[in-house]
């Protein structure tokens, strides 16, 4: 029987200093998720509002919940008072729902917005002319209740190493780009979100400064 805290302290001892790691809790029992924070952990990331919503009632409330999946407009409202930090935000208009929940709930959200940067057309994200065309706009800049913190993508799923770093790279170059044009009075500007459990140490490598790895901590998805 594998030990979640084992698994954790075996990925903490191969991440950097200045790379964070958010444990990928999804599909897991609260019961493996106070495994995880009894040796430490504090940041855990969901891709379901209402699975997140549901953790947050019941588990400690110093943890950091972190909405890594796709990110419905309507549904913004149920993790609007509590969430950490919203990964996936790949359009203007869902910013603007995350803004209007900002202002509802009196807090200043923070988010990343997604690049897609993978070959497959399932995954979501905005491409270049997007991103800029974005950071650009009038409502952009009107927006006091979101704070954009960084960038998030996710590589193409295949076991081709050289594809995948290419595509991380791609995602770090625009990173750098954007915060030096658009986010140089914003130190908080500062988190490239890339890697999971099959490709974090490449990520790494590739400049990425957080990491959301699931599986290589839990073992593997529960499909319900």
């Amino acid at each position: 029987m594998y030990s979640v805290s084992q698994n954790l302290k075996n990925i903490k001892e191969q991440l950097p200093e200045n790379v964070t790691l958010v444990a990928v809790s999804k599909t897991k029992p609260n019961e493996m998720i106070m495994e995880a924070y009894e040796s430490g952990q504090r940041i855990f990331g969901e891709n379901k509002v209402q699975e997140l919503a549901d953790k947050q009632e019941k588990l400690p409330k110093d943890i950091e919940w972190h909405m890594i999946g796709h990110l419905q407009r309507n549904k913004v409202k149920y993790i609007a008072p509590f969430v950490s930090l919203i990964h996936g935000v790949d359009s203007l208009r869902l910013l603007q729902a995350i803004n209007k929940e900002g202002v509802r709930n009196e807090r200043v959200i923070p988010c990343l917005l997604q690049m897609h940067i993978a070959s497959e057309e399932t995954k979501f994200g905005l491409d270049e002319n997007e991103l800029s065309e974005l950071l650009e706009s009038d409502d952009f800049r009107s927006f006091s209740n979101v704070d954009i913190r960084g960038l998030m993508g996710m590589a193409t799923f295949t076991d081709d190493e050289e594809k995948v770093a290419s595509e991380f790279r791609f995602l770090k170059k625009t990173f750098d780009f954007i915060g030096e044009k658009y986010f140089k009075a914003n130190p908080a500007f500062s988190f490239l979100s890339m890697g999971m459990s099959g490709d974090y140490k490449t990520a790494i490598a590739e400049g990425s400064n957080m990491v959301r790895i699931g599986s290589s901590i839990f073992g593997q998805r529960n499909y319900g």
